[in-house]
Protein backbone atom coordinates (compact mmCIF):
# COMPACT_ATOMS: atom_id res chain seq x y z
CA UNK A 1 0.00 0.00 0.00
CA UNK A 2 2.89 2.31 0.92
CA UNK A 3 4.49 1.60 -2.50
CA UNK A 4 1.24 2.81 -4.58
CA UNK A 5 0.74 6.31 -5.68
CA UNK A 6 -2.38 8.37 -5.45
CA UNK A 7 -2.83 8.41 -9.16
CA UNK A 8 -3.03 4.66 -9.30
CA UNK A 9 -5.64 4.59 -6.53
CA UNK A 10 -7.63 6.98 -8.88
CA UNK A 11 -6.66 4.91 -12.06
CA UNK A 12 -8.28 2.27 -10.93
CA UNK A 13 -11.67 3.91 -9.36
CA UNK A 14 -12.26 5.57 -12.52
CA UNK A 15 -12.07 2.54 -14.56
CA UNK A 16 -14.29 0.24 -11.66
CA UNK A 17 -16.38 3.00 -11.78
CA UNK A 18 -16.88 3.21 -15.67
CA UNK A 19 -16.88 -0.78 -15.54
CA UNK A 20 -19.43 -1.04 -13.01
CA UNK A 21 -21.54 2.41 -14.59
CA UNK A 22 -21.46 0.27 -18.19
CA UNK A 23 -23.02 -3.13 -16.98
CA UNK A 24 -25.39 -1.09 -14.77
CA UNK A 25 -26.62 0.76 -18.92
CA UNK A 26 -26.58 -2.02 -19.97
CA UNK A 27 -28.66 -3.69 -17.36
CA UNK A 28 -31.55 -1.32 -18.01
CA UNK A 29 -31.30 -1.44 -21.31
CA UNK A 30 -31.47 -4.96 -22.08
CA UNK A 31 -32.40 -6.37 -18.69
CA UNK A 32 -30.65 -7.47 -15.37
CA UNK A 33 -29.67 -11.04 -17.18
CA UNK A 34 -27.50 -9.55 -20.02
CA UNK A 35 -26.43 -6.54 -17.36
CA UNK A 36 -25.31 -9.24 -15.20
CA UNK A 37 -22.76 -11.10 -17.66
CA UNK A 38 -21.27 -7.37 -18.14
CA UNK A 39 -20.93 -7.44 -14.17
CA UNK A 40 -18.72 -11.03 -14.49
CA UNK A 41 -16.56 -8.70 -16.31
CA UNK A 42 -13.66 -7.81 -13.34
CA UNK A 43 -13.82 -3.76 -12.85
CA UNK A 44 -10.69 -2.66 -12.44
CA UNK A 45 -9.05 -5.38 -14.62
CA UNK A 46 -8.39 -2.33 -17.59
CA UNK A 47 -6.65 -0.57 -14.59
CA UNK A 48 -4.78 -3.12 -13.43
CA UNK A 49 -3.52 -4.25 -16.90
CA UNK A 50 -1.84 -0.58 -17.62
CA UNK A 51 -0.85 -0.20 -14.21
CA UNK A 52 1.41 -3.75 -14.16
CA UNK A 53 2.58 -2.96 -17.69
CA UNK A 54 3.95 0.40 -17.10
CA UNK A 55 5.45 -0.68 -13.55
CA UNK A 56 7.49 -3.87 -15.49
CA UNK A 57 8.28 -1.28 -18.33
CA UNK A 58 9.99 1.20 -16.00
CA UNK A 59 11.74 -1.90 -13.68
CA UNK A 60 13.65 -2.87 -16.61
CA UNK A 61 13.70 0.83 -17.90
CA UNK A 62 15.75 1.54 -14.55
CA UNK A 63 17.73 -1.52 -15.36
CA UNK A 64 18.81 0.32 -18.43
CA UNK A 65 16.65 -2.37 -20.50
CA UNK A 66 13.84 -1.76 -22.86
CA UNK A 67 10.72 -3.00 -20.87
CA UNK A 68 8.13 -3.11 -22.89
CA UNK A 69 8.10 -6.88 -23.80
CA UNK A 70 8.26 -7.78 -20.19
CA UNK A 71 5.54 -5.10 -19.63
CA UNK A 72 3.04 -6.67 -22.19
CA UNK A 73 4.01 -9.82 -20.88
CA UNK A 74 3.18 -9.11 -17.54
CA UNK A 75 -0.04 -8.09 -18.91
CA UNK A 76 -0.90 -10.33 -20.76
CA UNK A 77 -0.98 -13.09 -17.83
CA UNK A 78 -2.87 -10.70 -15.67
CA UNK A 79 -5.64 -11.13 -18.32
CA UNK A 80 -5.26 -14.50 -18.70
CA UNK A 81 -5.83 -14.75 -15.01
CA UNK A 82 -8.81 -12.43 -15.03
CA UNK A 83 -10.59 -14.44 -17.75
CA UNK A 84 -10.06 -17.54 -15.99
CA UNK A 85 -11.60 -15.82 -12.97
CA UNK A 86 -14.35 -14.65 -15.28
CA UNK A 87 -14.69 -18.09 -16.64
CA UNK A 88 -14.95 -19.13 -13.06
CA UNK A 89 -17.56 -16.77 -11.82
CA UNK A 90 -19.85 -17.96 -14.83
CA UNK A 91 -19.61 -21.22 -13.75
CA UNK A 92 -20.70 -19.97 -10.24
CA UNK A 93 -23.86 -17.91 -11.52
CA UNK A 94 -24.87 -20.49 -13.44
CA UNK A 95 -25.03 -23.08 -10.74
CA UNK A 96 -27.00 -20.85 -8.82
CA UNK A 97 -29.34 -19.97 -11.80
CA UNK A 98 -29.80 -24.11 -12.05
CA UNK A 99 -30.43 -24.80 -8.32
CA UNK A 100 -31.71 -22.17 -6.64
CA UNK A 101 -35.08 -22.71 -6.91
CA UNK A 102 -34.66 -26.38 -6.27
CA UNK A 103 -32.34 -26.80 -3.29
CA UNK A 104 -31.89 -24.98 -0.02
CA UNK A 105 -29.55 -21.79 -0.12
CA UNK A 106 -26.44 -23.37 2.09
CA UNK A 107 -26.35 -26.24 -0.45
CA UNK A 108 -26.72 -23.62 -3.61
CA UNK A 109 -24.00 -21.50 -2.16
CA UNK A 110 -21.49 -24.95 -1.13
CA UNK A 111 -22.44 -25.86 -4.77
CA UNK A 112 -21.94 -23.10 -6.70
CA UNK A 113 -18.51 -22.05 -5.01
CA UNK A 114 -16.96 -25.75 -5.81
CA UNK A 115 -18.19 -25.24 -8.89
CA UNK A 116 -16.39 -21.95 -9.04
CA UNK A 117 -13.31 -23.55 -7.26
CA UNK A 118 -13.13 -26.73 -10.07
CA UNK A 119 -13.70 -24.52 -13.41
CA UNK A 120 -11.24 -21.82 -12.15
CA UNK A 121 -8.42 -24.24 -11.15
CA UNK A 122 -9.11 -26.89 -14.06
CA UNK A 123 -8.58 -23.42 -16.37
CA UNK A 124 -5.32 -22.08 -15.03
CA UNK A 125 -4.14 -26.09 -14.73
CA UNK A 126 -4.77 -25.93 -18.54
CA UNK A 127 -3.72 -23.17 -19.29
CA UNK A 128 -0.21 -23.44 -16.87
CA UNK A 129 0.34 -26.40 -18.69
CA UNK A 130 -0.02 -25.18 -22.88
CA UNK A 131 2.45 -21.79 -21.52
CA UNK A 132 4.39 -24.17 -20.92
CA UNK A 133 4.39 -26.78 -23.59
CA UNK A 134 4.65 -23.70 -26.31
CA UNK A 135 7.62 -22.89 -24.44
CA UNK A 136 9.58 -25.61 -25.09
CA UNK A 137 11.60 -26.47 -28.05
CA UNK A 138 10.71 -28.06 -31.09
CA UNK A 139 12.20 -31.87 -32.43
Amino acid sequence: VRQTHWDEYVTRFVFGGLVTVAAGLIADRFGPAIGGLFLAFPAIFPASASLLQREQKEKKQKAGMDGTQRGRLAAGIDAAGAAIGTLGLAAFAAAVRHMLTQHPLWLVLTASTLAWVFVSVALWLTWRSLRRGSARPGP
